[in-house]
């Protein structure tokens, strides 16, 4: 039974996902963020019923804010960039509740749960690898919304992929987001998948806007244009610590993409129309395959 949400984050993902919980629940919703006026604004707005006080933390001026802690929370969502999820968890690993559900919205999962693990069980409460795969253009509170998550896939990664019961836990702990679908998968699994589907589209698009010629496409361009560059916009600093941890994965896809970029090239090099033809035609038929077109 979850009476109480504590936020860690209230960037676009924790603060939509706190919007989510204060706008389809009747739990109470518990935020912090390292600046203290966007916990303040997120209050303000609603958005919070208060703040979430960690060890050392003064209270706020404000006498009417209510402020509670994190043994207060059954379900801790921690919206930070990796390395500060392991931090947050280990630095507060005797403050959880016991029992407590702790879930991180992280874009990589092996070292996350490789660290947590094993610190969740010492302490005497869950944790599972969470990945909302969501998002837009812009970061920060300001941005996020109560449906970012409407409809969306949410990966969950337990330390035991056969322990059903805790994952209907998180499934049900999560149901006010509105995900289309919870995926349960293990660490390696997501880190593989999303070097794909997550980390190569960022690489492709942040590469191919570097071309002379972009800055001459106004009039010349439209959907295609829009659809490959529009995470060319990114969040540099995010991103280094994401593609550099999962490095290993994303240089296999690297090589795979240019491996067969050099097919396209020779075809064209050497005027092959036949080759040509068939490896664009190869491509059509792994988007039918994959895509059930």
């Amino acid at each position: 039974m979850i009476k109480t949400v504590g936020v860690v984050g209230l960037g676009l993902i924790g603060g939509s996902f706190a919007k989510a919980y204060k706008a389809y629940s009747d739990v109470r919703v518990l935020g912090y963020n390292r600046s203290r006026r966007t916990t303040q604004l997120a209050i303000l707005e609603g958005t919070l019923d208060g703040a979430l006080l960690l060890e050392g933390d003064e209270q706020p001026d404000n006498s009417s804010v209510i402020t509670g802690t994190l043994e207060d929370c059954d379900l801790v969502i921690i919206a930070l960039y990796n390395q500060a999820i392991i931090d947050f968890v280990k630095n507060n690993a005797t403050h959880f509740k016991k029992g407590a559900l702790v879930i991180d919205a992280g874009g990589l999962k092996r070292r996350i749960c490789r660290e947590c693990f094993p610190v969740a069980k010492e302490h005497g409460f869950f944790f599972a690898g969470g990945h909302p795969m969501a998002g837009m253009k812009f970061s920060g509170y300001n941005y996020s919304t109560k449906s970012l998550f409407k409809d969306a896939s949410m990966i969950v990664v337990p330390e035991e992929l056969e322990n059903t019961d805790l994952v209907d836990r998180y499934r049900d702990a999560l149901e006010p987001c509105h995900f289309g679908e919870i995926t349960v998968c293990s660490a390696d699994k997501h880190d593989k998948m999303i070097a794909f589907t997550s980390e190569m589209p960022h690489i492709v698009s942040n590469a191919f806007i570097k071309s002379p010629t972009a800055k001459e496409h106004d009039g010349f361009s439209a959907g295609s244009y829009k659809d490959l560059t529009r995470v060319a916009w990114l969040n540099e600093d995010m991103w280094t610590e994401i593609f550099l941890e999962n490095k290993d994965n994303l240089i296999y896809e690297l090589d795979t993409i240019i491996n067969f970029l050099e097919e396209y090239k020779t075809a064209l090099k050497s005027n092959d129309a036949k080759l040509l033809h068939d490896i664009l035609h190869d491509g059509k038929l792994a988007k039918e395959e994959v895509d059930g077109i």
